[in-house]
This record gives structure tokens, sequence and C-alpha cells, in this order.
């Protein structure tokens, strides 16, 4: 008896409720969190939205069935540093690279997500075009999935302005060297 109750509610797990905040895979395929935008997706005041609270804005392209999308949110998006960091510095607009709803580019070009998704270049997801806290060109764009350090360290390049002095390699090195010194490895893969 209890073997087949075990055996039932091991069925049913995969459907039961997430815990401890773990992302939904919504109906459109894309994974919810939290700190995602709720956008009319009219980038141009999205952006400045961001920047009157002293923040970036985040495009993140993602697609049904992408696994690097998934790991992006089970992963990435589960690691209090980076969620906290992603909080305090942008918000996340989220669009589907295969989307039909309309989007107002910072232009003001109205045209669906799948075509802005071709403007901007993005051919993969996930990617994420970052916009500092000031001016209307992306800082930096990551295109694909980057492992936590890298991607927190994508984050503190854009927000600490560092995207105007140096190339990201040299910021890694630079944050390499720095935990190096502290007797740190980072745990990069």
């Amino acid at each position: 008896m209890k073997r087949r109750l075990f055996l039932t509610a091991a069925c049913l797990l995969p459907f039961a409720p997430p815990m401890f905040g773990a992302p939904v895979l919504g109906e459109d395929g894309l994974y919810d969190q939290p700190f995602l935008l709720d956008s009319f997706l009219e980038l141009g005041p999205d952006l400045e939205e961001a920047q009157a609270a002293g923040k970036g804005l985040i495009v993140l392209f993602e697609q049904r069935g992408c696994p690097y999308c998934r790991e992006l949110h089970l992963v990435n998006f589960q690691r209090p540093e980076i969620t906290a960091y992603l909080k305090a510095h942008f918000n996340v607009v989220q669009l589907d690279l295969w989307g039909a709803r309309e989007v107002v580019d910072l232009d003001g070009e109205n045209l669906e997500e799948r075509r802005l998704a071709m403007k901007w270049g993005v051919n993969f997801t996930p990617t994420q075009v970052i916009y500092p806290a000031t001016g209307t060109a992306p800082a930096f764009t990551m295109p694909g999935y980057f492992k936590p350090f890298h991607h927190l360290a994508a984050l503190e390049y854009v927000a600490t302005g560092a995207y105007e002095r140096e190339a990201f390699q040299r910021f890694l090195q630079g944050k390499f060297s720095e935990l190096e010194k502290q007797g740190i490895t980072p745990d990069v893969w």
C-alpha cells in the first residue's frame, strides 16, 4: 500500500505547484519570473522608466523549448546573488523570438516580436540586450547562455559603467585577478 501511494505521489510531482520561488512555465512556453517587467511592450517608455529609477533595461529574447533558456531560469535566476543584483540594477522585458505581440521599438517603429528580433540581429536564445542606466544605445549583448559567474559579471560590467572603459574579456580578467588575490577560485563551469 505504501509503495502504491509513493508511486502515485511520484507521478503527480511534476504537476505539483512550484516550491521555493521556482519559475513557472507559461502557456506560451516561456518561464515567468517575479522580476520580469509587466510591460506594454513600448521599449522607449520602458527604458525611460528604468533610467528614471537609476536602472538599466534588459530585453531578454527567449523561445519555447529552448534548453538554454531553461538553464537561465532554473540555474542562474535561482541564485540569489544574480537575482538581487538584477533587481537592484535592471528592469527586464521578456520577448519571444517567434512571438507575434506588437512591440514599439526605441525608434518608435511598431513591429512583432519576431520582426524586432530580426531587426536587432537576434538569432538564438536566450539573448539579453542590456541598456545602461543612461543613454539609448545597448551597452552589451549576451548572445546565448552564460554560466552564473559570467552572467553576473556581465551585469556588473554594464551597471558599473566598465563597458565604457574596457572590453568584457579584460573586465573578466580583472575580476579573476581580484579573486585570486583573495585566495578565491571562482566556479566558472
